[in-house]
């Protein structure tokens, strides 16, 4: 299965940077490990080279606030331009943990409507200040959810052609480590 390459997108940056996504026996790699936090600063928003495709997966490593509220990592398609991105998005899926409620939730936005959020989870894989390894696996009919090495479930694609689904975002409690 091939890692995504993603790369940051090129707001206030001269060029866009990319991110390794070889494997080593640490875990991801990042070439900029001595420049990381420019890199990967949360809100963060970068392109997934190539679009997904069944075989791709996205990793994304960090470590959760020590008091924290929420977390979401959307992987979206369609482009605005100059406008507000997120606006006109499709988002394929949108993984929120949310802590108040210890809830694991997902769900799809398709030309403007949301579907309705899934939530059944067998439990909670987050602590605050703790790290995790979250991966996604893209797969024909769907996405494959993975946590800590652990699958926590599958959501079925509603977004396609899943090679338009070419943007990540993370934002909320949480530093990101590594990304790929």
């Amino acid at each position: 299965m091939a890692v995504a390459s993603i790369e940051k997108d090129a707001i206030n940056t001269e060029d866009d940077l990319h991110l390794n996504n070889s494997f080593g026996d640490a875990g991801l790699l990042s070439p900029y490990k001595e420049d990381i936090s420019r890199i990967l600063t949360v809100p963060f928003s970068g392109r997934i080279k190539g679009g997904m495709r069944p075989g791709k997966k996205i990793i994304v490593m960090g470590i959760v606030d020590p008091e924290p509220d929420s977390f979401d990592i959307s992987l979206m398609s369609g482009h605005a331009g100059d406008k507000d991105d997120d606006e006109v998005a499709d988002v394929a899926l949108k993984l929120r943990a949310r802590f108040t409620d210890r809830q694991f939730l997902r769900n799809a936005k398709v030309s403007g409507k949301w579907s309705e959020e899934e939530a059944t989870i067998a439990y909670f894989p987050f602590i605050p200040d703790q790290a995790f390894r979250i991966e996604i696996h893209c797969e024909h009919q769907r996405f494959r959810i993975f946590v800590d090495g652990h699958q926590l479930f599958d959501f079925y694609h509603k977004v396609k052609p899943l090679l338009a689904i070419d943007r990540i975002r993370i934002d909320g409690s949480l530093q990101i480590t590594k990304l790929g």
